[in-house]
């Protein structure tokens, strides 16, 4: 655990605002900010660190985030709750195999999928979908299939999955992007709760600097969840800044891991 000055705890505080901001709009983004945020900004130089960290600090922002959309009635629990179980699995797994690879390889890879991801979710720019959608037999398979692959993702990269449960809970039911965003959040708490606990048994989380983040993603989290009901009703307004917010990062995350910069 790293010795944080002043300037590193103000730093830590105003990047957790920042994640908890990016996950009430979009329900993800949490860690593909976080993570970038705690090496680059806040200092911490071991990338294993920054990712349990980051985590941790994730899965309790994205609770807290859970239940401001639940409040408004944006999550689908069923269907949510079928992704999350499959998604725990593969995150188990997933999150044993990324502490076998160099942080910063990790890193670019990791950059690498983000951008794969905006490129998808700007093909799919409509704010459309079925409202209505319900748990059935049809679309059990798909969730369950689909969750169980993004977990492991999820583990891997050390990462909530947001950005990845979004578009999947999507392709799997057809649900609009604003009732996927709400109900990602039950997965995103899952997963980042599973990576977490596997990355903490290894030491490799800092629990001065989660606990810095997750007070500012709190505050940060409302604002958010605000700004996504407002969003959502300008058609592909949401699927639009979920995109640009993940090429933006990826890029810059790919340009610092490579040595570029």
């Amino acid at each position: 655990m790293m010795m944080l000055s002043f300037t590193q705890s103000v730093l830590g505080l105003a990047s957790g605002s920042l994640v908890g901001f990016t996950l009430g709009l979009v329900g993800g983004g949490g860690s593909i900010l976080a993570v970038p945020l705690l090496v680059y900004l806040v200092g911490v130089s071991n990338p294993h660190v920054a990712i349990g960290t980051s985590a941790i600090a994730v899965a309790a922002n994205a609770a807290t985030n859970l239940a401001n959309h639940a409040r408004i009635g944006n999550v689908k629990w069923r269907c949510a709750l079928v992704f999350s179980v499959a998604g725990v699995i593969g995150a188990l797994g997933g999150s044993t195999l990324g502490k076998m690879v160099d942080g910063q390889k990790l890193l670019a890879l990791f950059a690498v999928l983000m951008m794969v991801v905006g490129a998808l979710m700007l093909r799919k720019r409509s704010g459309g979908g079925e409202a209505a959608v319900r748990l059935s037999r049809e679309n059990f398979p798909k969730l369950a299939g689909i969750g169980l692959a993004t977990g492991a993702l999820s583990g891997f990269f050390g990462i909530g999955g947001g950005f990845l449960i979004v578009p999947g809970l999507i392709l799997a039911t057809g649900m609009p992007i604003l009732y996927a965003v709400g109900s990602s959040l039950v997965g995103v708490t899952a997963f980042g709760l599973t990576t977490a606990s596997s990355y903490a048994l290894s030491g490799l989380v800092d629990w001065t600097l989660a606990g810095l983040f997750i007070g500012g993603g709190v505050l940060g989290g409302l604002l958010g969840a605000r700004a996504a009901k407002a969003l959502a009703d300008k058609k592909g307004g949401l699927n639009t800044v979920f995109a640009a917010l993940i090429f933006v990062v990826a890029i810059y995350m790919l340009v610092r891991s490579l040595n570029l910069l």
